[in-house]
């Protein structure tokens, strides 16, 4: 009878040990899955490989049936980076923003630990906005830098067990950790190049990122055959106006003024300053009507704005523009056609300051006079 049991008490040892062996090698499999992932994500040269480890890589290899990255952004600091790089809502549908921290907060007790498990329908809504099926359960993790919650890493799952209360989170914790470091640091990269790239005074880009996208922008111009035009904006009479009214006035005109250009332009088109009172605006697959509604537009907009000087009194703005548009063909060289298109602007505006100011003159940049020209 004793030697049964021993026997029965060995046999349930072996299994016991045979469970651990099987769950230590599947932890040590996971374990070595997510320092692949990890790696990838410090290793991770922009922005864009950050997010596509994330969104991409890592979503399918957990198998995960939703994933957002809910960012806070009080000062719109990280969506400008975005928009530079071309990181947009349709194009990243599951990059959530929030201006102020407090409703994520509301999620997190007050050492960020992970939240798991199930809520409401409005908690769904709110962290799972563009997913067609609202998932059953929920896994968010904070973001933290320096004790201060900058997002949150948020998994859902259709099955309501997969996420619940008192499952381990340490591999995703630190997992979490470690997005939250390598977005700020790519973040604040991208932000360091933007720097380099915007006018200090007008916070618009500047000509050095204007000369650099209107290569991009003609190259692709007449590779696929499309309209792209450009307008130059002069401020009419600005040297006399600084002369009259003090520089300090004069750089709030420079402000006001871009910032009502910028208005008008859409998030595919380019506007920089390009010099002094001098502004520069690619639009991009645009012809010569749409071009000349969106140069009339501006013009009218800074006829009607009256900021005012040290004394109260409204100051008169007006603006001329030069336009300029290409149509596509490929057998022309790009870097000539994208000086002929700005210099054609250019000669546009000329003839509108001539002309009488605060008008919108149009110069065709035509391709065929640029055909065997050297690139």
């Amino acid at each position: 009878m004793r030697n049964n049991d021993l026997l029965d008490e060995n046999r349930q040892l072996r299994r016991k040990l045979k469970a651990y062996e099987t769950n230590a090698s599947r932890n040590e499999q996971k374990l070595r899955r997510f320092q692949d992932h990890e790696l990838q994500f410090i290793s991770a040269g922009s922005a864009h490989e950050l997010l596509e480890a994330i969104f991409s890589e890592y979503r399918a290899e957990f198998h995960l049936d939703a994933l957002t990255l809910l960012l806070i952004d009080p000062e719109y600091e990280i969506r400008r980076v975005m928009e530079n790089l071309d990181i947009t809502n349709q194009s990243h549908p599951d990059i959530l923003f929030v201006d102020d921290a407090a409703p994520l907060q509301a999620y997190f007790n007050e050492h960020y630990h992970p939240r798991l498990g199930s809520c409401n329908e409005s908690c769904y809504l709110f962290l799972f906005p563009n997913t067609d099926t609202l998932p059953s359960s929920i896994a968010l993790f904070p973001l933290v830098r320096q004790g201060k919650l900058i997002g949150s890493l948020n998994l859902g799952s259709y099955e309501p067990q997969r996420y619940i209360q008192g499952v381990a989170t340490d591999f995703l914790e630190r997992l979490a950790a470690i997005i939250a470091v390598c977005l700020e640091s790519a973040i604040n990269s991208e932000k360091l190049k933007l720097l380099g790239l915007l006018d200090p005074l007008t916070g618009v880009h500047n000509r050095r990122y204007f000369d650099e996208r209107l290569e991009e922008e003609t190259d692709r111009c007449l590779r696929e055959q499309a309209a792209l035009s450009c307008l130059f904006l002069d401020i009419d009479h600005f040297k006399q106006f600084n002369d009259n009214h003090g520089h300090h006035i004069g750089d709030l005109v420079l402000r006001d003024v871009a910032s009502l250009i910028k208005r008008q332009m859409r998030s595919s088109d380019v506007m920089a300053r390009f010099g002094g009172e001098e502004f520069a605006a690619l639009l991009v697959r645009t012809d010569k009507q749409e071009a000349m509604d969106i140069a009339e537009r501006i013009r009218t907009s800074i006829a009607r704005h009256q900021p005012v000087d040290a004394a109260g009194q409204p100051l008169h703005i007006t603006i001329s523009i030069g336009c300029a548009s290409l149509v596509g063909n490929p057998d022309v060289a790009s870097r000539s056609a994208a000086q002929h298109l700005l210099q054609q602007a250019d000669k546009a505006l000329y003839i509108a300051k001539k002309s009488g100011r605060n008008r919108i003159d149009y110069l065709l940049a035509e391709t065929f006079d640029l055909m065997n020209q050297p690139a």
